[in-house]
């Protein structure tokens, strides 16, 4: 159970229309009550009470953001038990209205709980956590836009949370409503072994290992189902998401079972890296047998790999499932100093997911929409602040002193890079668009805050160290100020300027998630052109921004992986470089 709001018995009507019509159906019974509330509450849609097919919710009002919402509605039972690695299943009914006015608690996961990077992190969450959460205008409109947003973090964490990034100021900018969603993370989203799958007709989506693309599904099946009540329009679903999130969009796309839940996808710096089953087979045999040592069952990992070749399928499922989430994300020796942890996920199993990503999007076998994709221009920047060649000069601070250095720095970034937005942007924008029946594809480049030391509009030394890295652009799309990394960013001598980038990022979002075109009549911005496979042609826009106004342009520049590489062996500095930006994350 949710930790926090649980279905209340006794609750007060909150306007005079619903008290009057509740009161002429009292003389319902049994299932007729539930009915006859629902048709009451439907009546206005002001209300903070909303039918759902489980029953009713009772959300909150926000008069800051002019706002209403309602968090933490269960979409799917508890994943616990027998549920574990198992298909989520519809949630049950609720004989009480439910109280939805706090967030869930998050998966399982590693935690920054005291946000300081000395101390290591801690193990939070619970199991029982697949809910969403609901933002609307607090006015009369209907059918509005639907945009369900897919955190970020590696699967593995929640990051931004939920609770930081809450949906409230897009939703009343934007005039949409706005779904965020917990699904599960880690080795409890995406685990793949033998001996959890059944080989039984009709268990296939069980048997794919891929337990938080399913939860995305149900979410959407959800959405698809009761968004009308919340006032929002189940023909206008659009998907979006940073990071994980981002590759999480882009599985949806490629997913048959999502076919229809959606009709927009927004992918912010999401990069395939699908695995095999065979693959998710051996690191989860290497679980397994880290387990083993850990409970004291093997005295070491060739102990442990003799016993584990002992046991039979019924006895390596058993063993898995006596074990809690939190002795699985024990058994990552980075966790407590990263926070993610490395696993396979998205396994090509043939039914969640296509068993060759790319021939299928080659095929045209995937969900043809309207998309957007999109990298900041420093992606990379986030995770050199961790990389242990460069963790020296951090501390003592020659990488500020030494221009060598910093000149260092910013080169593998700038590669590290590349090759993050060719795979994210440029090479699948090109297989897109080489379908007819392919609609608008239109790609972005975040550049606000590079420049380095001398040039970024950001507060030193920020803009060295961070510049335009991956997530920076997200306070940007939701109108907020330190959900993500404005709290080391933003100042007030930038303030005027990604003020006005900020607004043009939601104008540009907003309008996409209505019509499947970010262009809208009378904004005063400049054309957003589709991504165009022709030479010289259109291929993307260009964000960003001074200390006082918005930069943004087309350009017609597009990646591939040959130039980068010619580029890279032309470098003074070659011989330095290449062992660093081969040593990428994206290569792992």
């Amino acid at each position: 159970m949710r930790k926090r709001g649980n279905t209340v018995k006794g609750y007060r009507r909150f306007n005079l229309v619903a008290v009057v019509v509740a009161g002429f159906m009292l003389w319902a019974v049994n299932g007729s009550l539930g009915t006859a509330r629902a048709r009451a509450i439907a009546l206005d849609s002001m209300s903070l009470e909303r039918p759902t097919a489980q029953g009713i919710v009772i959300g909150t009002a926000d008069k800051v953001t002019n706002t209403l919402s309602w968090k933490g509605i269960p979409y799917a039972k508890a994943p616990v038990g027998q549920l574990r690695w198992k298909e989520p299943q519809d949630p049950e009914n609720r004989p009480e209205p439910f109280n939805a006015s706090d967030f869930c608690e998050i998966c399982p996961q590693y935690n920054n709980h005291d946000e300081n990077r000395a101390t290591p992190q801690t193990i939070l969450g619970s199991e029982d956590c697949l809910y969403l959460n609901i933002w609307r205008p607090r006015s009369r409109d209907d059918k509005l836009p639907v945009y369900f947003w897919i955190h970020g973090g590696g699967n593995s964490i929640q990051w931004p949370l939920l609770s930081w990034l809450e949906g409230s100021i897009l939703a009343n900018r934007s005039n949409m409503v706005v779904v965020s969603v917990n699904y599960r993370l880690g080795p409890m989203g995406w685990f793949s072994h033998p001996a959890l799958r059944t080989g039984k007709k009709g268990e296939e989506k069980t048997d794919s290992g891929n337990f938080g693309t399913l939860d995305l599904i149900k979410a959407l099946s959800w959405v698809q189902a009761n968004i009308k009540t919340f006032g929002g329009d189940p023909a206008n679903v659009t998907i979006a998401g940073e990071s994980a999130g981002g590759q999480n969009v882009i599985t949806l796309i490629a997913s048959p079972l999502a076919r229809g839940l959606f009709h927009h996808a927004i992918s912010q710096s999401g990069v395939i890296r699908g695995k095999t089953p065979s693959q998710g087979e051996e690191h989860a045999n290497a679980v397994i047998k880290r387990l083993l040592v850990k409970d004291g069952t093997a005295s070491d990992e060739n102990a442990a790999a003799a016993k584990l070749e002992g046991m039979s399928p019924e006895e390596i499922a058993r063993y898995l499932r006596s074990k809690s989430a939190k002795e699985f994300l024990e058994t990552y020796p980075e966790g407590p100093s990263r926070g993610m942890i490395h696993f396979p996920s998205c396994f090509a199993d043939g039914t969640v997911q296509p068993v060759d990503f790319y021939a299928a999007m080659k095929a045209g076998a995937y969900n043809k929409v309207p998309t957007i994709l999109g990298t900041n221009k420093e992606e990379m920047k986030l995770f050199l602040l961790f990389d242990p060649h460069f963790a020296l000069w951090l501390k003592d601070g020659s990488l500020f002193r030494d221009p060598a250095k910093g000149e260092l720095y910013e080169l593998v970034a700038k590669y590290q890079t590349e090759d993050w937005k060719i795979m994210a942007v440029d090479s699948l924008a090109r297989i897109l668009r080489s379908h007819a029946d392919q609609p608008g594809v239109y790609t972005y480049e975040f550049l606000w805050g590079a420049g380095g030391m001398k040039k970024s509009v950001m507060p030193r030394p920020y803009g060295l160290l961070m510049g335009s890295c991956h997530a920076m652009e997200l306070d940007f799309v939701f109108g907020t100020e330190a959900a993500s990394l404005g709290g080391f960013a933003f100042d007030r001598k930038n303030r005027p300027g990604r003020v006005a980038l900020s607004n043009a990022m939601i104008d540009y979002w907003a309008q996409f998630a209505r019509t499947g075109n970010p262009n809208r009549e009378g904004s005063g911005l400049p054309e957003w052109k589709a991504w165009s496979n022709e030479q010289n042609a259109p291929k993307t826009i260009l964000l960003d921004a001074d200390f006082d106004a918005v930069k943004i342009e087309m350009s017609n520049r597009e990646l591939t992986r040959e130039a980068s590489k010619k580029a890279l062996a032309a470098e003074v500095r070659v011989q330095e470089l290449e062992p660093l930006v081969e040593a990428s994350l994206l290569n792992r």
